[in-house]
């Protein structure tokens, strides 16, 4: 592991080299020690790539950083995700800018079959907290993951409630995992490091610089099903991070406030412009994500199709016969189909009547 991961860590650290070209250079190479193997006009002759980037990977000399953070790793049992990686978040491979390599130390699944994010300002009313506190309760025997920022505000309020109601909980950090930001979130995290866990994509040493927090923000946003917003004034980072959400085709809700609240400001404009849903509790986020139980029938129906699929489209079809329901990201998990082949097998089965989409962009046979 420690020969792969010295080059993965060092691919990260090529200058001119964003996480952008490094995943397309390992989809290209098949790892990154292939990447720094290749041949200089064969990297400068790859698209997006070109002569300088070329240049950088082939003058590249600092493994010592590399190997500083591999140590760093093992002493801490650190575990680190390669977007080549069965355990990388698969939602985030649907994110163009999502990181190329992740570090975690937690026990939760990061991908399970459902997971949101919650979001909203550092400087809550009492109402946010209670609509937070109420929301995250309510989830409590939903077998959620719950995303957010470790920030001051709703994000700690989300985690804290999350551990109190025995739900996993994930905290998404804009610095390395040899700290903790704000400091006074260090028990937290360590309860959260137990029932959930703590998720960067910043080496160690690397402190909560001011960059660094949109970095954050679109993993929050990347890794869910759905995103939740509870208070937020106009120009908040929250606002920023639901329109990430909504760039990456991810569901976006929202929680109302009084029109003169300048908290509730941000939520009542994402509303307002069709930017989220409105919702008042658990109950609305899981009937618009459809993760309510369907009811049981006394007899299951067996469909027989009498139609010719492509390959494609058997494995989708396949898929979906073994469960009711399943949403896009876990059925572009399950399927190992690209984007492209997806789409067009989804499409086609749409077409002919064989498949259904629901709210919350889950999929099902249709009856």
């Amino acid at each position: 592991m420690s020969d792969d991961l010295l080059y993965q860590i060092a691919l990260t650290l090529v200058p001119n080299i964003g996480d952008v070209h490094a995943k397309a250079l390992v989809n290209m190479y098949g790892d990154a020690q292939s990447v720094f193997k290749a041949k200089r006009t064969t990297l400068e002759n790859m698209e997006g790539i070109g002569t300088v980037r070329a240049n950088s990977i082939k003058s590249f000399q600092d493994f010592t950083s590399s190997e500083a953070e591999i140590k760093f790793i093992e002493k801490y049992k650190i575990t680190p995700l390669f977007i080549t990686d069965k355990n990388y978040p698969q939602r985030l491979l649907n994110c163009y800018d999502s990181p190329s390599l992740l570090y975690y130390r937690g026990t939760a699944d990061l991908n399970c079959s459902k997971i949101i994010s919650i979001v909203g300002t550092r400087n809550h009313s009492d109402y946010g907290k209670a609509i937070c506190e109420k929301l995250v309760e309510e989830l409590q025997n939903e077998h959620i993951l719950i995303i957010s920022g470790l920030a001051f505000g709703i994000d700690t309020i989300a985690h804290k409630t999350a551990i109190k109601n025995n739900l996993p909980t994930v905290g998404v950090l804009a610095h390395g995992l040899d700290r903790i930001y704000p400091v006074q979130n260090k028990t937290l995290a360590k309860q959260m490091a137990e029932q959930g866990g703590l998720l960067t994509e910043f080496l160690s040493a690397t402190n909560p610089d001011k960059q660094n927090f949109p970095k954050r923000n679109r993993i929050v946003a990347g890794m869910c099903d759905a995103l939740v917003v509870i208070e937020s004034g106009k120009k908040g980072g929250s606002l920023i991070t639901a329109e990430l959400a909504n760039g990456y085709n991810k569901d976006v809700f929202a929680i109302p406030g009084k029109i003169t609240d300048a908290k509730s400001e941000g939520c009542n404009y994402l509303i307002k412009n069709n930017k989220a849903s409105l919702i008042t509790g658990a109950d609305d986020l899981l009937e618009m994500m459809n993760w309510k139980p369907a009811p049981k029938s006394t007899h299951k129906k067996q469909k027989e199709l009498f139609i010719e699929f492509t390959p494609d489209e058997k494995i989708v079809v396949d898929i979906l016969q073994e469960q009711e329901s399943i949403q896009i990201d876990q059925l572009y998990f399950k399927s190992g189909l690209s984007s492209s082949a997806m789409a067009a097998a989804l499409l086609m089965l749409e077409m002919n009547g064989i498949v259904s989409c629901l709210p919350g962009k889950v999929y099902k046979m249709s009856n």
